[in-house]
């Protein structure tokens, strides 16, 4: 997958790569009546897709650097959403905590105005299995 494609669940939202940061790809998801949940708010399944989205763009480039080849699957997604999201743009970033052999853990934060005040934060648990016919299978 190349580095600045999503998945067709991230295109929905509109989500799309907006810049790097640290290594890093931020994830930016424009408001729009997509995403909207009660009136004039960010929908928190928005939120949380922003999240994960960012989550596994990272790991993806990370393991890509890497030359590693998996299938991921989500083992646990835990989301805090700590304000709720207006109607202008919202970035996301992750950071790896673990990258093992078989799992990663992954932490995520999404904001809007102010990077040093996140509307909501993520954890993901990923199981990695190794592709078929790779040299890890």
């Amino acid at each position: 997958m190349p580095e600045a494609s999503l998945t067709p669940y991230a295109d929905s939202l509109g989500i799309v790569v907006h810049g790097d940061e640290g290594g890093s790809p931020v994830l930016t998801c424009n408001f729009s009546a997509n995403v909207e949940g009660r009136p004039g708010h960010l929908h928190g399944g928005a939120i949380s897709g922003l999240l994960e989205t960012a989550g596994y763009a990272l790991l993806r480039r990370e393991l890509a650097k890497l030359g590693r080849t998996y299938r991921m699957k989500p083992i646990n997604i835990t989301v805090q959403f700590l304000a709720p999201g207006k109607p202008k743009p919202s970035y996301a970033a992750a950071r790896i905590t673990k990258l093992g052999r078989r799992n990663a853990n992954i932490s995520v934060e999404a904001w809007q105005d102010d990077r040093s005040r996140p509307i909501a934060t993520a954890i993901l648990n990923i199981l990695m299995a190794p592709e078929e016919g790779s040299a890890e299978a």
